[in-house]
């Protein structure tokens, strides 16, 4: 199966792909069955169950109202993010949801958004069940959906075809693993990101291409000056204040006095990831790198070759995200992104290893610098686990992206100097990581039942 880039890359809310993306796209998606079956007028009551990981989690990752929004029709992609908090306590007031923004019913959120902490379902621990209720209460229409992470959210019909292997595209270039991504570049003279392009020419013409992945960027970038531009405290009960706009104002004092460090070039990186996540944090407008947990770190690190590498153009951009884009399809089709599946290694751990391959891509760095690059990347979080505190994408997510995008700049820097072949390929790494969320306990993987989530009021 081939991962492209726009399947990879999301654009979307925070502060989670898979409790707050996925949640609204499933709402929106069932509403929008109802009226293709002519059921929404006949809708008097609809009922939201969320269950495992929604139900542990939800609360702090907003999921109750992406629920509200997408049932009313709205869409991640479009929805202004400054318009949620009213559109939000509109319908909290006067407890009506209009079902895709043409229907209004009674809501009593109380009642009829319920979170099962009680219970998960045995495919997926990210599952919701949408019920909607006609004249006398008979059921219209009842769908169970799961939220696979990356936004990606299929129906229990699709869960149950998951297995089946789909018709190939036809590549020029077809790879499940590194080493054939590697054969191919050996035996065409390819570099990796040229592989990757001619596979996505399959799917899109060369201006789509070039145009969606500045596109993609333009976004990212546009969420590191919005976290750099404010201040506060991010909702949630953690109290935990934005820090990007001072520590900017930090590395511009140091630069105007001329004290900057040899590590001046990582600390902004690790800035601009901090300015993200805080962002995604607070609801705004992310792309999913590969998820929204882990949506600072490659942002940060094309920033850091836009602002550092004398070299750097857009052309270096799109050669990032391409080269970023095979190393995180690679990861995904061998394992989940999502925190409850594999924990933190699967989230910021992957971005780091999709954005330090990319950065040495960028740089000019040889395949087999570049799949060194992606290995040092994901080495440095293998085994890290997901276990948010009070469930809020704040703590300690933020500083993960932070150090993310710190240890993805050293990775390309290490390959970039290396100068033999390296003992552990991208594929052992990738193996190893899936063995290591298969084998991490429940409690580790997004429920906040385990680690810094019970732990924190002892520290």
């Amino acid at each position: 199966m081939f991962v492209s880039a726009f399947d990879l890359f999301k654009i979307g809310l925070g502060p989670s792909s898979s409790h707050t993306v996925g949640p609204m796209r499933a709402a929106q998606r069932f509403v929008r069955e109802l009226a293709a079956e002519g059921k929404l007028d006949q809708t008097t009551r609809v009922f939201v169950d969320l269950y495992g990981a929604l139900g542990l989690n939800g609360r702090g990752h907003g999921t109750d109202r992406a629920v509200l929004l997408g049932l009313c029709g709205e869409s991640p992609e479009s929805i202004d993010p400054d318009q949620i908090p009213a559109k939000v306590q509109a319908i909290r007031q006067q407890r009506i949801l209009v079902l895709d923004g043409r229907w209004p019913i009674p809501f009593r959120e109380q009642d009829d958004l319920r979170f099962r902490i009680d219970k998960s379902l045995a495919f997926h621990s990210n599952a919701m069940r949408f019920t909607a209720l006609g004249a006398g209460r008979v059921t219209l229409a009842r769908k169970l959906y799961f939220s696979l992470g990356g936004g990606v959210v299929i129906d229990e019909q699709q869960a149950e075809r998951l297995g089946d292997t789909p018709p190939p595209r036809q590549l020029p270039y077809p790879f499940l693993t590194t080493a054939e991504l590697l054969r191919h570049g050996t035996t065409t003279h390819k570099r990796i990101p040229d592989i990757m392009r001619a596979n996505e020419l399959v799917l899109h013409s060369p201006e789509q291409l070039r145009s969606g992945l500045l596109r993609l960027w333009t976004v990212m970038n546009e969420s590191i000056e919005r976290g750099m531009a404010k201040e506060g405290v991010l909702s949630g009960g953690l109290d935990v204040r934005r820090r990007a706009k001072g520590l900017r104002e930090e590395l511009l004092d140091k630069r105007a006095k001329n004290e900057q460090s040899s590590n001046e070039a990582s600390e902004w990186a690790s800035m601009y990831a901090v300015a993200v996540s805080e962002e995604n944090a607070a609801g705004g407008r992310v792309v999913a790198a590969p998820t929204n947990g882990a949506a600072g770190v490659v942002p940060a690190v094309i920033r850091y070759y836009r602002d550092f590498c004398e070299e750097a153009n857009d052309e270096g951009v799109v050669v990032f995200l391409l080269t970023a884009a095979a190393i995180g399809g690679l990861c995904k089709r061998n394992l989940p992104f999502s925190g409850v599946d594999v924990g933190c290694q699967g989230e910021v751990g992957v971005a780091c290893s999709m954005a330090a391959a990319g950065l040495a891509a960028a740089l000019g760095a040889s395949n087999w610098q570049i799949e060194n690059a992606a290995a040092i990347g994901l080495e440095s979080l293998l085994g890290a686990s997901c276990d948010p505190v009070m469930g809020l994408v704040q703590s300690p997510c933020i500083e993960r992206n932070a150090t993310g995008a710190a240890s993805a700049v050293n990775a390309a820097s290490l390959a970039l100097h290396g100068e033999s072949g390296h003992r552990i390929a991208l594929d052992t790494m990738i193996k190893k990581m899936y063995e290591a969320g298969r084998e991490m306990t429940g409690r580790y993987k997004e429920t906040s039942l385990g680690g810094f989530a019970v732990n924190v009021v002892e520290c």
